[in-house]
């Protein structure tokens, strides 16, 4: 397949900048997998749209501030640094701006002297490897907590006034660079909610990078190399997922991102089991799979991995005028924006 044939028009206007005051308000499109019939509810509507015996698989990852400003040492010019990838302690796989004078062994200095880096390697990509140095009675996710931002995406050009809405309410294991925006809906009396109809809730972790989000370059699609994340998948949730299966239920990823663990695992292993390793699995239509029955998720980039992905998981045709009612019906889109549930 071309990588133009997951173009859609998206009028600008439809891009959330921010997120609704309530979470869980956000409109949610039902499509169903083997018809294509396209429904339209809220978000609090959910708990009324799964079946007693569902599992919901949602990714806890937490995301860091990692955008931070700083100087370089010797020349006091500005830089910017995004961390991406945690490699050892205090050592970071980054994107710098501006980068052609990040050499080996330039030195940065963060925070008044909070945070130190010195660029250790240079990977072929242009990203750089840092060893971060600061005092040890604080460590560098508590100094990010001071002088962070959130690492929000580009088509988000607004300020987001509370770093807290930019997580997912469940999210506690700190490492990723950008949110399981599928999650963002969820509030604490949602899942309540949902868990008191008999719909159960498994966590996993993957700590989502930028590579996710980096568009596809080539026009066939099967030359687009994903970037490699670290997931975990323990035996509570391994458990609860097959304990599902066996007892007829459904198990519903709760965003791509827990989808790509859940089918990762599944195909490395030949069936879910307690797993942790990191993952480049690229799902595109043509895949079989393997431990999902549904997904919920947010509407994606044209000509995105994410929107091959559901494609894949709800048929090309099906997805492709999901995407056209919702322009038609003013969905908001992207991070901020509404949510659809495939089953």
């Amino acid at each position: 397949m071309k990588k133009s044939d997951f173009y859609y028009d998206l009028p600008h206007e439809l891009i959330a900048q921010h997120p609704l005051p309530e979470r869980d308000h956000s409109r949610l499109m039902t499509l169903n997998r083997e018809t294509g019939e396209v429904g339209h509810h809220h978000f609090y509507d959910i708990e009324n749209l799964l079946r007693p015996g569902d599992l919901l698989v949602v990714n806890n990852s937490r995301v860091i501030p990692a955008r931070i400003y700083g100087f370089k040492q010797d020349t006091g010019s500005h830089v910017e640094f995004l961390l991406l990838e945690q490699k050892a302690e205090d050592t970071w796989e980054i994107l710098v701006k501006p980068g052609k004078k990040a050499k080996m062994g330039v030195k940065y200095t963060f925070g008044d002297g909070l945070l130190e880096a010195e660029v250790i390697d240079i990977f072929e990509d242009g990203n750089r490897l840092v060893k971060f140095t600061h005092t040890p009675d604080k460590t560098i996710y508590s100094i990010l907590d001071e002088i962070g931002q959130m690492p929000l995406p580009p088509y988000i050009t607004e300020k987001l006034e509370d770093k807290e809405r930019y997580q997912t309410v469940y999210s506690k294991e700190e490492g990723s660079a950008a949110a399981p925006t599928a999650g963002l809906h969820f509030t604490p009396e949602l899942m309540e909610r949902v868990k008191a109809k008999g719909i159960d809730i498994a966590e996993i972790t993957l700590h989502v990078g930028l590579g996710t989000f980096r568009p596809v370059k080539e026009e066939n699609i099967l030359d687009h190399k994903m970037h490699s994340e670290h997931y975990q998948l323990t035996k509570e949730t391994a458990d609860k997922i097959l304990e599902t299966k066996k007892n007829g239920g459904r198990v519903i990823a709760v965003g791509t991102t827990s989808c790509r663990t859940l089918e990762s695992v599944a195909t490395f292993f030949g069936g879910i089991q307690p797993a942790e390793g990191w993952t480049d699995i690229f799902i595109y239509p043509g895949y079989e799979f393997k431990c999902i029955d549904g997904l919920i998720t947010n509407f994606h980039l044209p000509e995105s991995t994410l929107i091959m992905l559901v494609s894949a998981l709800a048929g090309y045709d099906h997805i492709m005028n999901a995407y056209r009612i919702a322009v038609q019906e003013k969905y908001r889109f992207f991070s901020f924006g509404d949510a659809m549930l495939i089953l």
